[in-house]
C-alpha cells in the first residue's frame, strides 16, 4: 500500500520566494539577525557542552553564516546548503556522511516534516547527530491576537500552525533518531510598530507562507491591527514572543 502523502500546509513556491527576498534583504547591514544568532549561539554551546567535535558537518539555512565561519576555523569540513538556492529538505540529501547536521529554522516550513527528518538522519554518519531549531508553539502571541482584532466576526488564516516540545519528541521517536532531547526557549523583543514587527519577521524568513494565505488586509483592518498593536504597549513600545524549539538526536 502507498503511503498516504503529507497535507500541503505550506506552499513551496510562495516558501522559495520568501527565503529569496529574505536573502536579498539580509545583504542590508542593518538587516535583523536576532532569531538566526540565537539560535547559532545555542549550537555552539550544545557543541560545547558534548564536548563533540564533528569532522564533517552539514549547516541547513544559515543565512549569516556565523555558524560555517566557527565550525570551518575549529578545522571541520563544511557543507553549506539553502532551500532558496535549490536544496530540498523533502528528499534525500545529495551528500551524506556528516557527523553533524544543524538545520536553523527552516523545518517548520515544510510539508512533510517526518520525512525531512528521515532524510536528515539518511544523511549522518553512524554515530552523527542532528540538531535543528525553529519556531515553535508560542510564537508570535501578540500578532495573533492583533490579526483576530483586526478580522474581527470573520478571522482568515494568517499566522502558520507550529510545533511543541510534545509532538517534537514524538517526531524524534518515530523518525528512529536515538536519545532523542527536544527543549525550547523563548526570546522576547519590543516594538514601536506592527510596521516594524512585520518587517523583522520578512527580513528574517519568519513571515507567511501557507498554501491558503487568506486574503490581504484591507484598510479599515489594517487600521485596526495597528490600532491593537499599539494598545498592547507599554512606554511606547510592545513585545513580541519568539518561541523557539530545538529537536536533537544521534544516529546509531
Amino acid at each position: 500500500m502507498a503511503s498516504k502523502a503529507p497535507p500541503r500546509i505550506f506552499s513551496p513556491a510562495r516558501r522559495l520566494a520568501l527565503r529569496r527576498r529574505m536573502l536579498a534583504l539580509q545583504s542590508r547591514a542593518d538587516a535583523p539577525r536576532y532569531i538566526i544568532e540565537d539560535m547559532v549561539e545555542d549550537v555552539l554551546e550544545r557543541l560545547s557542552f558534548l564536548r563533540f567535535e564533528p569532522a564533517r558537518a552539514l549547516v541547513i539555512g544559515d543565512y549569516s553564516g556565523a555558524l560555517s565561519q566557527t565550525l570551518l576555523a575549529r578545522g571541520v569540513a563544511v557543507t553549506q546548503a539553502e532551500p532558496a538556492l535549490g536544496f530540498a529538505e523533502e528528499q534525500p540529501f545529495p551528500f551524506d556522511g556528516f557527523d553533524l547536521i544543524a538545520s536553523l529554522g527552516t523545518l517548520d516550513t515544510v510539508n512533510d516534516l517526518p520525512g525531512a527528518l528521515v532524510h536528515s538522519r539518511k544523511a549522518l554518519a553512524p554515530g552523527g547527530m542532528l540538531i535543528a531549531s525553529f519556531a515553535a508553539s508560542g510564537s508570535l502571541p501578540t500578532l495573533r491576537d492583533v490579526m483576530l482584532a483586526a478580522d474581527g466576526e470573520r478571522p482568515a488564516a494568517r499566522l502558520h500552525p507550529v510545533v511543541d516540545v510534545r509532538a517534537g519528541a514524538q517526531l524524534l521517536q518515530r523518525t528512529l533518531f536515538a536519545d532523542p532531547v527536544v527543549d525550547h526557549r523563548h526570546l522576547d523583543v519590543s516594538f514601536r510598530s506592527l510596521g516594524r514587527l512585520v518587517q523583522d519577521l520578512r527580513a528574517q524568513g519568519l513571515s507567511n507562507v501557507l498554501a491558503d494565505p487568506g486574503p490581504a488586509l484591507g484598510k479599515s483592518a489594517l487600521r485596526r491591527a495597528q490600532e491593537a498593536f499599539a494598545a498592547a504597549a507599554r512606554d511606547g513600545r510592545t513585545v513580541e514572543r519568539f518561541e523557539i524549539l530545538t529537536l536533537s538526536g544521534w544516529k546509531r
